[in-house]
């Protein structure tokens, strides 16, 4: 097939409808769109449909497109994906991009869910008690990234010293990587995307990059990934993210 009859079998497959004809406005734009999308980035790499499409609802949370990442939750549910999946993915943006963004796409995701027939509320996830947040989310935390941000922020004037790190732990591992629904590897993989799409975060990356080739991501799942997210956050922030992680990529 070539690129354009690929198109059309990948968009059939996410949205159950035909490619972009000539109609519209700009059906010049939508070519080019859809074919660099659907009929290359989708066809290179291993990472089949469902992952794509979660990480394309990650990319797109985090940027807060939400026109599109509505029309991308309806294609994570035409692929398989669970609508727990596709919550988990959503909620778990909230430590990196902040809780009035993660509203607006759980906004987004639930009107998905409604115009789908999907009962709301889903169920719960949670398996953190509330006095147990800290020591839960340091399990996961620790053997992944040690006591590095502990160590690091020593330095903060009094109470904040160990609050900090304690509100690390205990938000970013303890009240989401502990919830059910999503595997850990989907988790640290889906978290180099969004701190990817959010720019500026190469530190972060970075770390995270090393903790997705802990929980089982290889370096080229990685780079599938970021590349797919690159259609949605731009090729200079994908660039970035693949230079921040250069060194731990390019021997896995």
């Amino acid at each position: 097939m070539d690129r354009i009859e690929k198109t059309d079998v990948k968009v059939k497959e996410l949205f159950n409808m035909p490619a972009a004809g000539d109609e519209g406005t700009d059906p010049e734009f939508m070519h080019i769109l859809q074919r660099y999308i659907f009929g290359e980035v989708c066809y290179t790499g291993s990472l089949d449909n469902r992952m794509r499409e979660l990480i394309t609802i990650t990319a797109l949370a985090t940027l807060q497109t939400l026109p599109q990442l509505r029309s991308h939750v309806a294609a994570c549910l035409n692929v398989g994906c669970t609508p727990v999946e596709i919550r988990e993915v959503i909620y778990q943006c909230a430590p990196f991009i902040g809780f009035p963004k993660t509203l607006n796409a759980i906004s987004a995701m639930n009107d998905a869910f409604k115009t789908a027939g999907i009962e709301l509320p889903l169920p719960a996830q949670g398996t953190a008690a509330d006095g147990e947040r800290y020591e839960r989310g340091l399990e996961i935390q620790r053997p992944i990234y040690g006591d590095e941000i502990k160590e690091r922020y020593t330095w903060l004037p009094g109470d904040f010293a160990e609050a900090v790190p304690r509100w690390l732990t205990e938000l970013g591992f303890g009240d989401f990587s502990t919830r059910t629904g999503l595997d850990g590897k989907t988790r640290e993989l889906l978290t180099v995307i969004i701190l990817a799409a959010l720019g500026g975060a190469e530190v972060q990356l970075r770390s995270h990059v090393a903790g997705a080739l802990k929980t089982g991501s290889t370096g080229e799942e990685i780079v599938c990934a970021l590349a797919h997210a690159g259609c949605y956050m731009g090729i200079p922030r994908l660039f970035n993210a693949l230079n921040a992680a250069r060194d731990l990529l390019e021997e896995k």
